[in-house]
């Protein structure tokens, strides 16, 4: 069990931080923080120290240069049983960070909505990624929370310890950080490559499972990289049964097929059965694209 002290907190996202802010004033836990995230936490009436008054350097380069410091970085990655480790943290005064919680510049939706390459240079995080590998690597002390969404996991560790988190929970908390990396870095690379470096990257995350693969015996899962134009990566399902492998496969090719009718051509209908495509019309109303399509192959 370690004992969370200081909590260093820089985030492009400010929202659901304020429950945090609320649970770490609670527990007694100090907090360093950066820019327009300590300028948040002092408007919403809570006690945070500048970053700049550790490192005695001022957010420069336009905000490109933060927190790459020495002594930042020497507070996320001192190990605690180590002497010399201490004797240095000593030396160089600098405090420890028991918590570290970051998230990411928008890459993501950066590139969905611009063209403009300056825009999306700088939506590339440099001094974010760092303290989030840094703080993942030592594990062994210190939690780290790379994204928004795990603020109510953050929460419920600190409410079950009392300020206190055990390895495993360090340890689960640094996994999903080097999850939240990796996939930062597949979209960069995949922006970067204009196609001539051999390679292929992709980031997927699991939907859901599936009720079995392509055969009642088989199991399966639903992955998706987030940005997916396909409908079965954001489609509602209203009835029927839970979906197996054929369902997505089919439902894809459906997908794939009604897209290639012009918008001209006024609504269609696809009807795929197994992969195989039984049915396909076009109509003065979906009702009838669809009838149409059914009228095709009614038999499939």
């Amino acid at each position: 069990m370690k004992k969370i002290k200081n909590a260093l907190i820089s985030v492009y996202y400010k929202d659901g931080l304020e429950k945090v802010l609320n649970k770490l004033q609670e527990l007694g836990i100090h907090i360093y923080s950066t820019g327009g995230t300590y300028d948040f936490i002092k408007k919403q009436g809570y006690e945070a120290t500048t970053i700049e008054s550790v490192t005695s350097y001022p957010s420069i380069l336009g905000g490109r240069v933060k927190t790459l410091h020495p002594k930042v970085f020497g507070g996320i990655l001192a190990r605690r049983d180590s002497q010399k480790d201490h004797s240095q943290v000593e030396e160089y005064q600098f405090p420890l960070f028991d918590l570290v919680i970051v998230d990411l510049y928008p890459f993501e939706e950066t590139i969905a909505n611009t063209n403009i390459t300056s825009e999306i240079i700088e939506k590339i995080d440099i001094g974010g990624i760092s303290l989030i590998r840094a703080a993942a690597k030592n594990f062994e002390d210190v939690l780290v929370v790379p994204t928004s969404s795990m603020y109510n996991e953050l929460i419920e560790v600190l409410d079950k310890n009392q300020g206190k988190s055990t390895v495993e929970d360090r340890q689960y908390f640094a996994a999903q950080a080097f999850n939240v990396s990796s996939h930062y870095d597949t979209l960069i690379f995949n922006w970067m490559n204009p196609g001539n470096i051999p390679a292929f990257k992709q980031s997927l995350t699991k939907e859901n499972t599936l009720r079995y693969g392509e055969n009642p015996h088989q199991s399966a899962a639903f992955y998706s990289d987030g940005t997916a134009r396909a409908v079965v990566a954001t489609a509602v399902q209203h009835q029927g049964k839970e979906l197996s492998y054929n369902n997505i496969n089919d439902t894809d090719a459906a997908f794939e097929l009604v897209s290639e009718f012009a918008p001209d051509d006024g609504p269609a209908c696809v009807i795929v059965k197994h992969a195989n495509p039984c049915g396909a019309a076009t109509g003065a109303t979906l009702k009838e694209a669809y009838q149409k399509a059914f009228d095709c192959d009614r038999t499939s």
